[in-house]
């Protein structure tokens, strides 16, 4: 293989249009295993690709970029830290986006290799030159080089050089090209956050965190639902939230929910606000939560009842997300006669709304419904029951109505909420006491997309899986369930097959 690179290459540097030689060149490298091809790159210089991406010719350059990231992949990053930094560093400001992210990944992979790294964090250029690239107009490269310097967290002496060198102030020189790119610096600066009370400190003392938080109560509306994204980004650890709710962070926001109904723009960052606070019920303790702040429980029961969709749909989301544990059940059950109305609503969106918003409430009604095997008691069993009988007066016909309508997306929700109460004995005694449902459960032909045949496949599971399906369904029906498993969610008959052909 060596000295066919080596032919190839110089066939490459002997012509001037190296269009089909570098073809070739290419599928040299990729019919190679990478392994294999490590060994044939010992001693080869590959400057003559580097300098052909010098092109105005676009073809050229990415067969170039497709050859070089074959090569360099198969390079350790050491090796790339010491043969191909200047190359790569020379990437960083080429007019083409895919040099840049090539050269952005290979940076990355120095970065967090414990050898190459101390090569690339004594080199400055380097690193400014990758910050820039944050600054740049095409999204795909600025998130390689968030990507590529959120590395630097896995080690102090990243941290020291990215928060504690002039590489700060060509953060903050980037931060104030524009609105969009000092987002894209916030971006970063939450990742790296993310990543240890360690990493949060030097973010914090940075002051890039409290200029984050300080934009949350800013004038611009569209700003201030940015700002609430990175937020709740910054909560999903255990040490952002707690360093969230040292600064009050919960309190504010708990306050700019009460403040909504006072700001006709509202409705453009009230959905980021109880998406902040739905996912710190679910990481931390729903009921907590919804007793601390509840403005929060209170919006969500609004939201659901209001007309505009934006925030109907982030209603059934956040429903969806605290009926989902058992603790949230209990707190929905304790508002009593307001979640049986927002219940109602939500079962009335499922039957008529918006596509969308059909489907998002038959995932919040097959959430609420959910009972897993070890939280199947009495009072919880009760509870589950009593909320499928406020969706309507023939709960059971109502979601059969649904699946056979004509959209895949509302057949396999409300096939999902069958799969939810099909593990609980109440849901089994339904099913059983429906004429022809159970028919329904084994006959293949009534739904012809993949995703209704896993649904349908999920829905036989749930019931063979249940300890007292065989009792309530019958032996027979058990069997057949069974049977149906077995022979996996795409089974066709023989007979059905032939009479499919017949029918060609």
């Amino acid at each position: 293989m060596s000295s066919i690179l080596e032919s190839l290459l110089a066939e490459i540097s002997g012509v001037e249009d190296p269009i089909e030689e570098l073809q070739s060149l290419k599928t040299a490298l990729l019919s190679v295993p990478l392994s294999a091809l490590r060994e044939s790159l010992t001693g080869q210089r590959f400057d003559v690709i580097f300098s052909l991406l010098n092109s105005s010719q676009r073809e050229q350059v990415e067969l170039c970029v497709d050859i070089l990231e074959r090569i360099l992949m198969a390079h350790s990053p050491l090796q790339l830290a010491q043969n191909y930094r200047g190359d790569l560093q020379a990437g960083l400001t080429h007019p083409n986006e895919t040099v840049k992210i090539l050269a952005l990944t290979q940076i990355g992979r120095m970065v967090e290799d414990p050898d190459a790294v101390t090569e690339i964090l004594n080199n400055n250029d380097v690193l400014k030159a990758v910050i820039s690239c944050i600054g740049e107009e095409k999204i795909a490269v600025a998130k390689q080089a968030i990507q590529s310097l959120s590395k630097l967290s896995h080690s102090k002496l990243g941290l020291d050089k990215l928060f504690q060198s002039d590489l700060l102030e060509t953060m903050k020189h980037v931060m104030a090209i524009s609105d969009i790119i000092r987002y894209r610096i916030y971006e970063l600066v939450v990742e790296i956050s993310c990543v240890s009370p360690i990493s949060l400190g030097y973010c914090a003392n940075s002051s890039f965190i409290s200029e984050l938080l300080d934009e949350l109560t800013g004038d611009d509306v569209l700003i201030r639902a940015t700002a609430i994204e990175m937020v709740t980004t910054l909560a999903h650890s255990q040490h952002g939230r707690q360093y969230l709710a040292q600064q009050g962070i919960m309190d504010k926001i708990s306050n700019m929910i009460r403040g909504a109904d006072m700001d006709p723009l509202s409705s453009l960052y009230l959905p980021g606000l109880i998406k902040f606070f739905g996912n710190l019920a679910i990481m931390d303790s729903p009921q907590q939560v919804c007793e601390a702040y509840p403005a929060f429980q209170n919006k969500v029961f609004e939201m659901a009842l209001d007309p505009d969709p934006a925030l109907i749909g982030v209603a059934l989301d956040t429903l969806g997300l605290l009926g989902s544990t058992v603790e949230g059940k209990q707190v929905l059950q304790k508002t009593g006669e307001k979640f049986k109305a927002v219940l109602f609503r939500v079962s009335q969106l499922a039957r008529s709304g918006a596509t969308e918003l059909r489907v998002r409430s038959l995932d919040a009604i097959s959430q609420l419904l959910t009972l897993q095997p070890e939280q199947q008691t009495e009072d919880l069993l009760a509870l589950t029951e009593s909320w499928f009988h406020l969706l309507s007066n023939q709960p059971m016909d109502m979601i059969r109505n649904i699946i056979t309508q004509p959209f895949p997306e509302l057949h396999c929700g409300a096939l999902r909420i069958f799969t939810a109460i099909g593990t609980q004995p109440w849901g089994q005694r339904l099913m059983i006491s429906t004429p022809g449902f159970m028919e329904f459960v084994l006959d293949r032909s009534t739904g012809q997309t993949k995703d209704a045949k896993d649904a349908k496949f999920e829905l036989v599971g749930s019931l063979v899986s249940s300890s007292t399906a065989a009792e309530i369904l019958g032996s027979q029906h058990y069997i057949s369930l069974k049977t149906y498993l077995r022979e996996g969610p795409y089974y066709v008959s023989a007979v059905a097959a032939v009479s499919t052909e017949g029918a060609d």
